[in-house]
């Protein structure tokens, strides 16, 4: 794909991802520079022959009988987004039109208006069933660490105990299921058996993150990491091909399942947004006006993500607003009705599946049953600060390391990487129960509210059953199983905190959703224990002395967890909104809303104060993606001469005139430039700005030209006029282009404000627009300018922003 030669039959004419070759997935992602294989230092963009602004389009000659390959796009580039919005408004009037004149017409009128639909029930069925079979194969794999079911190994440990007639309080340690140790020694107790069992969890734990990481570097290297910050940079119009193509998709889902079940500090959310947006783009291929139009197959990829959220955390609602919120450039409201309509298919797909055999969408659903006490804001504000500060920090180290592992040595081996912190994971895990569980299970632990059968050491209070009331336990004195939980919380948070930096983005499957919600929730629980013994113990003070009077039951610990989840999950990603729907959706508590918007905004402002980017932008600056956030404000005063290029003492434009130029004229101009397209102009005397041509699109045509026009010699002029120019009788045939010129292609004056500039290209997903003075052409403006600008003003290096 190197442009920097003109080579013949080079480009392929499908704009699928499936038929494009993964060929920057090892240096994107396991070497140790990002260099991208495409050198393109102008970005061209697809032509759009309509009447500019006012949207009067025409359909010109080469949309009625495309070439092969004309006005599609290349790996590495943005797409034009007013052009393929016109298409497809092109594309609907004719379809409208001819549904008048037949009756199968008709019928393909009204199926082309049902596709829409029927594509979002099948990739809400299809995610739905695959994120059922990542929750039980990791259930499964996980418990496969410690011991094995003799009834059937299949059956993970609650399953294989379900039918034992063992205690309640006995549930965990039912005769069918054996640890490694009762397996091989014949006896579960004494130091020999703990090491036994301590050996075979490590050893299960490295071969699991082994063989996710060989998988990914071997077939599909675009399956690591958690992917929404590539899926957010696509659907704002950038093409990575492969990225959600069929050999990630099924790579991602088995390493994920090995990922999570290895133990490390990572959770499979994140991950499953980009294994249901993998499930729309390869669905996208049965329907014509979604597999050739690249703005509609983002509005499909925006529902796609949607129903990821869905099935991550049983969450339909919230998943709607996370893609409306988080990951989505453009959201128009048609897409939101079927973003709700995918999510609910998902939702109910993974419902009908019951992965957890609880008859819930998600591992840790829970419901309190006390409300809480306008006092208690203070702790769920305190919470928030941490959460904020967690963010801060988090997104700092891990953007440091992260940086080391590309510039660095440490990138070439990421086997190496993977295989040193499963076992410093997995060794630091097992002595501890809080981090030997799979992360889920520790949050589902967390967020429980202590009953009376609770047998965790988290609910072994003093019981004073003279003052119970119902099913409702009053606070009580801590006994010492909590006490012993408190410091092993303390140890696992610690844990969580630093080894969970070095976790995300390694070379395997990693989620950031499930590791920030355990740390805030270890944090949350600690903090309402704490409250709890405060109000048990003083009672009598004047902030607990109105509500909280001696037996009776006024803090929830598993309340300050679920804040605390919340607020550190907002302090990494800057959520607010769905990071709120998604907690309630999660507990069933709409009465603990206000608590949740109180730990989520101020996590929000804490982090913003010391940062302004969330992970995902922070990643997406990373690796120099051109990503251009609608969020930020652009406040200084430059104009677009400052911008624009050729600058002084540069080059003059590369152009292209009208009528003048040969074949071999324009061959030498893409041989010695590695533009993606070209302003045409009426000569090079007047710089009269007549259009602009794609540089795929004048190779292909060429090609072309010369394999089926009979004449097409290297002296055969290149006109873009309606009329041939007058020539010799002598001369070869010429040859008209005007069918790939862009006749309309965005201007700006030279005095014009680049505030106005950046708005433009954010409102109207621009790859370049042309700069003119009275008429004439002075420069190009790309998106790359645009963002290297943008770097520079805020004194980062613009050389950062690698591809076009």
């Amino acid at each position: 794909m190197d442009q920097k030669g003109y080579r013949r039959g080079s480009f392929q004419s499908s704009t699928s991802d499936e038929d494009m070759l993964e060929i920057a997935g090892a240096s994107l992602d396991f070497m140790a520079d990002d260099d991208p294989p495409l050198d393109r230092e102008m970005g061209g963009f697809s032509s759009y022959n309509g009447g500019g602004m006012n949207g009067t389009s025409t359909m010109m000659d080469f949309l009625e009988e495309p070439l092969p390959g004309v006005g599609t796009y290349e790996d590495f580039n943005t797409i034009d987004w007013v052009r393929e919005k016109s298409r497809d408004r092109d594309r609907h009037r004719e379809i409208t039109s001819r549904s008048k004149e037949s009756t199968w017409a008709l019928i393909h009128s009204v199926s082309d208006a049902f596709s829409g639909w029927l594509l979002m029930l099948l990739i809400g069925l299809l995610a739905g069933s695959l994120a059922g079979l990542i929750d039980i194969s990791a259930h499964w794999m996980t418990d496969l660490k410690e011991g094995v079911c003799l009834a059937g190994f299949w059956f993970n440990h609650e399953h294989c105990c379900w039918k034992s007639n063992t205690t309640f309080t006995d549930r965990d340690k039912c005769p069918e299921w054996e640890s490694w140790s009762q397996l091989i020694l014949g006896h579960g107790e004494g130091a020999f058996a703990y090491i036994l069992n301590y050996f075979m969890y490590v050893i299960w734990a490295l071969l699991f993150s082994l063989l996710a990481v060989l998988l990914v570097k071997g077939f599909a290297p675009y399956a690591c990491g958690s992917g929404i910050p590539e899926i957010k940079t696509i659907l704002s119009g950038f093409i990575i091909r492969g990225y959600l193509g069929k050999w990630t998709l099924i790579i991602k889902t088995i390493t994920l399942v090995l990922a999570v079940s290895s133990g490390l500090s990572l959770g499979k959310e994140g991950p499953l947004v980009h294994v249901a947006c993998c499930c729309g783009n390869i669905l996208c291929h049965l329907f014509t006006k979604y597999r050739k139009n690249e703005a509609k197959r983002r509005e499909v990829l925006s529902a796609a993500a949607a129903a990821g959220v869905s099935v991550a955390f049983g969450a339909p609602i919230g998943g709607v607003l996370f893609s409306l919120e988080e990951v989505s450039y453009y959201f128009p409201l048609k897409t939101l009705w079927r973003s709700f309509f995918a999510a609910l298919v998902a939702a109910f797909t993974l419902r009908s599946i019951n992965p957890f055999g609880n008859s819930r969408l998600v591992l840790f659903y829970v419901e309190f049953h006390m409300p809480w006490h306008l006092l208690e804001l203070v702790p769920f504000i305190l919470l928030g600060i941490f959460g904020g500060l967690w963010g801060a920090f988090f997104i700092r180290s891990n953007i440091a390391w992260c940086r080391r592992r590309k510039t660095t040595r440490l990138g070439k081996y990421p086997v190496l990487e993977v295989f040193v912190v499963t076992a410093i994971t997995a060794i630091l895990a097992f002595p501890n129960e809080y981090t030997r569980m799979s992360t889920s299970e520790l949050i589902s632990e967390l967020f429980n509210d202590c009953g009376i059968l609770d047998s965790s050491k988290l609910c072994e209070y003093v019981n004073d059953f003279n003052s119970t009331k119902g099913d409702d336990l009053p606070d009580r004195a801590a006994g010492p199983g909590v006490y012993t939980a408190m410091w092993q919380l303390a140890l696992a948070l610690i844990m969580k905190v630093f080894i969970t930096i070095f976790t995300f983005g390694m070379k395997v499957p990693s989620g950031l959703f499930i590791p920030s919600m355990a740390v805030g929730a270890i944090a949350g629980r600690l903090l309402g224990v704490a409250v709890e013994q405060l109000a048990y113990y003083h009672h009598d003070w004047a902030i607990f002395s109105g509500w909280c009077s001696q037996g009776a039951d006024c803090i929830t610990p598993g309340l300050y967890a679920m804040v605390g989840a919340a607020a550190c999950l907002g302090g990494v990603t800057r959520m607010t909104v769905s990071l709120v729907v998604i907690m309630f959706e999660l507990t069933g508590g709409l009465e603990y809303i206000v608590p949740l918007m109180a730990a989520a905004m101020t996590s929000k402002w804490v982090a913003d104060a010391i940062g302004r980017e969330g992970i995902y932008d922070a990643h997406i600056r990373l690796n120099g993606y051109p990503f251009l956030e609608a969020k930020e404000e652009f406040s200084h005063k430059t104009l677009a001469m400052d911008v624009m290029r050729p600058r002084r003492n540069d080059p003059p434009l590369t152009v292209i005139t009208q009528d003048s130029m040969t074949v071999e004229d324009v061959e030498t101009i893409i041989n010695e430039t590695t533009y993606s397209g070209y302003p045409v102009v009426v000569s090079r005397e007047s710089q009269r700005l007549v259009g602009f041509v794609l540089r795929r699109d004048l190779i292909i045509s060429i090609e072309n030209a010369r394999k089926k026009q009979d004449g097409i010699v290297s002296t055969s002029v290149i006109y873009f006029t309606d009329h041939s120019p007058p020539l010799p009788p002598s001369s070869p045939s010429m040859l008209k282009l005007r069918s790939i010129l862009d006749l309309s292609p965005f201007t700006v004056t030279d005095q014009t404000p680049m505030e106005i500039v950046v708005d433009i290209f954010r409102k109207l997903g621009l790859r370049q627009c042309l700069v003119t003075h009275n008429g004439k052409l002075l420069g190009i403006i790309t998106k790359k300018d645009v963002l290297k600008h943008i770097a520079q003003l805020a004194n980062q290096d613009p050389d950062s922003i690698l591809f076009n």
